[in-house]
């Protein structure tokens, strides 16, 4: 028998996709459905896309051959050049189930993208744009980079000393959290069409999908009563070791605690305000001073041994030189042959009854390939709703990246049932800080506020003959159940897979670990900065001449997104045929997708990107300068043509002392820098953001995070909705990075529920309880609406 006929299935069928795209945002989202089982026909301009030619070291490519990031990104699809407006071109698109365009409104219309017309002719089809600002709002025409729109989120904004200039994420990460949430979108909206409902126009704003990369710090500052968050480091974090960097992530005050013990300082434990990330950096001297001697007498791997002991997320660095060879990746089988000669990550789930679809090469362009046959749509469409409508999912997550995961299906209009206990709430209730003049004192987390908004709270202890039995009667009538605790946690109560299918054939078990379910890392613990650690994220982030700097958790909300994303490509699995299964998301996994280009650069050119500061990689001129005035003002610009470069060299009125073009520019990098430096050290933030915005050159004020809710863009377009909390009051909220779908008049419809708040409605309703029943569980401990010992 071939190995074509004994695969597995995957989880998507017969979906089909045309992508036009020339940015990782539309490539990515193309790669997720294809890999999920869709087909995927790229139509590119007879010039190609610019991607083809590009290398994130500036290696050169050889001439008719595709750069590796191509290749990565496209590998499977099929190609089209095609002219827009052609007739094929019209056919393709009018054939499609899902459009994913990349582009403004204007520059869609020119590539032959109406939705209205579109969803006119056919009111079943899916269109998903994916651009800048969204086609909506006072930005949507501007320029921008996901360097500028990192500063305009927030992102850059609270990162690095303040010594020196902020930091922005190395890694083009905000590109690859557009588009998986527009391949999430796509396959909710899609969703709602196989249920008989119509399609519909996904406006998808990377501004917005960037912002949810940062932990909603205005929720911080309104919640705890404290200033807008300004810029730090993490404390300890990146340090040095006897032989190169350890990565140290903290988030409880046990760890704190156990951090202590370890590196044998017992002064540290002494102060209160060490317990908490946010109290560190007024100590940071003193704690690098009685840390470093014991870091610097022992190895990488000595210490992250030491901290699986202690139970630390402790982990070394990765880059592009190193991620390959690491016992996870080995072990776990991670990388995967491209047909074009490298190695890449596999997609970052592993389903039970599916698989992905086989690896293939990124085709050449064909424009004599057949088109696809129309099908008439039915005439009758059921009523609008929300796309995921009647889907049950029983949520056991906790910290950021489960329930960014919930919080995503919960909007879409996912019924989310959330099970904590009293002996165990969700830690990021008040593992950041709290209020300590308040007696409920964990309904107060600026985290769980901002993700899990729309959700209803029960109790339950899972340690307990009753809490179990209740457990399972809730999952018995889900679609979906979702963990992300680490995998011996399930294990312990006796929940695993196995058991919660055959209490229900059809669900979908989803399964959040760190490192993975099995294999050699699976006992670590860690977190998203321990994942960007080894994933290469944090050795491209930072200066160059300073350790390498945590991108701060943004990889929390990354691997929720494709988890999001999993769940759906498996629902539809059971929907169509009857069959749940368990879906393995390895948190880790959904970074090194992110980071891929590191080792794939390493193997095809030899070269390993590094730290560049906030000059990234690739072939644009870009940086942070600091701006006149008394505050702490910095301006991000990025210029990526000639067009811009001689735009920017009008403004400043320099064009005798700089160079005419970009390519010698780029060649003279520090003298341009030190000519740039001065000449912005004499402007205003403010007016000069508009005066580059005027003539097209992407730039963007470097705002704190917790003073986003001032951008007009975001203001205007509604990303933040308010909602009335019982007991901290009105707030404003993150929602999805989409514009409202047609006759939606809000994505938000309940506040985040306060410890146990839907218990009786929950209980009663899906398991029938009795108030002498309610009663009883209370009594016992079982459930409950206050944190035990509180």
């Amino acid at each position: 028998m071939s190995r074509e006929a004994d695969r597995r299935p995957t989880p998507l069928d017969e979906l089909r996709v045309v992508e036009i795209s020339d940015r990782i945002a539309g490539s990515y989202c193309g790669k997720l459905l294809i890999d999920a089982g869709a087909q995927v026909r790229k139509i590119e301009p007879p010039q190609g896309d610019p991607l083809r030619r590009y290398s994130a070291t500036c290696s050169p490519v050889a001439a008719g051959a595709n750069g590796p990031l191509f290749s990565y990104l496209n590998a499977g699809k099929s190609g089209l050049s095609l002219t827009p407006h052609s007739d094929q071109y019209r056919a393709e698109v009018a054939a499609a189930d899902v459009v994913v365009v990349s582009a403004g409104r204007a520059r869609a219309l020119e590539l032959g993208i109406d939705p209205e017309r579109l969803l006119a002719d056919n009111p079943r089809a899916v269109i998903v744009t994916i651009s800048d600002f969204g086609w909506s709002g006072p930005f949507a025409d501007r320029a921008a980079t996901e360097f500028t729109l990192q500063s305009w989120s927030g992102c850059t904004g609270f990162r690095g000393d303040p010594a020196g200039p902020p930091i922005s994420i190395g890694g083009d990460l905000g590109e690859y959290m557009g588009g998986v949430f527009a391949a999430f979108g796509a396959l909710a909206v899609r969703r709602r069409v196989q249920h008989g409902g119509p399609g519909e126009h996904l406006d998808l704003s990377m501004l917005e999908a960037i912002t949810l990369m940062q932990s909603s710090e205005w929720l911080h500052s309104q919640l705890l009563r404290v200033p807008p968050v300004r810029r730090t480091l993490e404390v300890p974090s990146i340090e040095p070791a006897k032989d190169g960097y350890v990565g140290i992530t903290m988030v409880t005050g046990q760890q704190w605690l156990d951090f202590a013990a370890m590196v044998e300082c017992p002064q540290l434990e002494e102060i209160p305000q060490l317990r908490f990330q946010i109290g560190r950096w007024e100590y940071r001297d003193l704690i690098r001073e009685l840390i470093g001697p014991w870091m610097a007498g022992r190895t990488v791997d000595e210490i992250v041994a030491l901290g699986q002991l202690f139970r630390l997320p402790i982990a070394a660095l990765g880059n592009g030189a190193t991620i390959r060879d690491m016992d996870y990746m080995t072990e776990r089988g991670v990388f995967v042959r491209n047909p074009a000669g490298f190695h890449q990550p596999r997609p970052p789930w592993l389903m039970s009854r599916c698989e992905p679809a086989p690896l293939r090469a990124a085709l050449g362009t064909d424009s004599d390939e057949l088109c696809w046959g129309t099908t008439e749509p039915d005439s009758q469409l059921a009523p609008q709703g929300l796309p995921l409508q009647g889907v049950r999912i029983v949520d056991l997550t906790a910290f950021w990246a489960g329930p960014a995961a919930t919080h995503l299906l919960a909007a879409f209009g996912a019924d989310v049932v959330k099970v904590e206990s009293i002996q165990r709430p969700d830690g990021i209730r008040y593992s950041g800080g709290m209020r300590t003049d308040v007696d409920d004192w964990w309904e107060y987390g600026w985290v769980f506020h901002a993700m899990n908004t729309n959700k209803r709270s029960v109790t339950l202890d899972l340690g307990s003959d009753e809490g179990r039995r209740l457990f399972l009667g809730l999952a018995a009538g889900a679609d979906v159940v979702i963990e992300n605790f680490s995998p011996r946690v399930m294990d312990h109560f006796g929940l695993t897979a196995d058991v919660l299918l055959q209490a229900n054939s059809k669900l979908v078990v989803a399964r959040m670990p760190a490192f993975g379910l099995e294999g050699p890392w699976r006992e670590r613990v860690a977190f998203a900065p321990t994942m960007e650690q080894v994933g290469g994220l944090t050795w491209v982030t930072g200066l160059p001449e300073t350790p390498p700097v945590t991108p701060r958790g943004a990889c929390d909300p990354l691997a929720g997104v494709h988890a999001a994303f999993a769940v759906l490509a498996a629902l539809n699995f059971a929907e169509r045929t009857g069959s749940g299964q368990q879906v393995e998301l390895p948190m880790v996994e959904a970074v090194l997708n992110t980071t891929a280009i590191q080792p794939i650069e390493t193997e095809v050119f030899g070269k390993t990107l590094t730290r560049r500061g906030n000059r990234g990689h690739g072939g644009a001129l870009q940086n942070i300068y600091r701006c006149a005035g008394p505050g702490d003002d910095w301006i991000a610009v990025s210029v990526c043509d000639d067009q811009q470069w001689r735009a920017l060299v009008e403004v400043i009125g320099m064009g005798s002392r700089l160079p005419a073009t970009m390519a010698e520019a780029r060649r003279r990098a520090d003298e341009i820098d030190g000519h740039l430096s001065d000449w912005f050290a004499k402007q205003h933030l403010a007016s000069t953001v508009e005066r580059l915005a005027d003539v097209g050159i992407p730039a963007a004020p470097v705002v704190s995070p917790s003073l986003v809710t001032d951008n007009p863009q975001l203001r205007e377009r509604g990303f933040f909705e308010s909602l009335n909390h019982p007991r901290t009051g009105a707030g404003l909220y993150p929602t999805p990075p989409f514009a409202l779908l047609a006759g939606q008049r809000a994505w938000l419809l309940r506040p985040p529920p306060t410890l146990g708040e839907h218990n009786e409605e929950v209980l009663r309703e899906r398991c029938g309880l009795t108030e002498e029943e309610l009663a009883s569980l209370a009594a016992s401990g079982v459930i409950g609406t206050r944190p035990q010992g509180a």
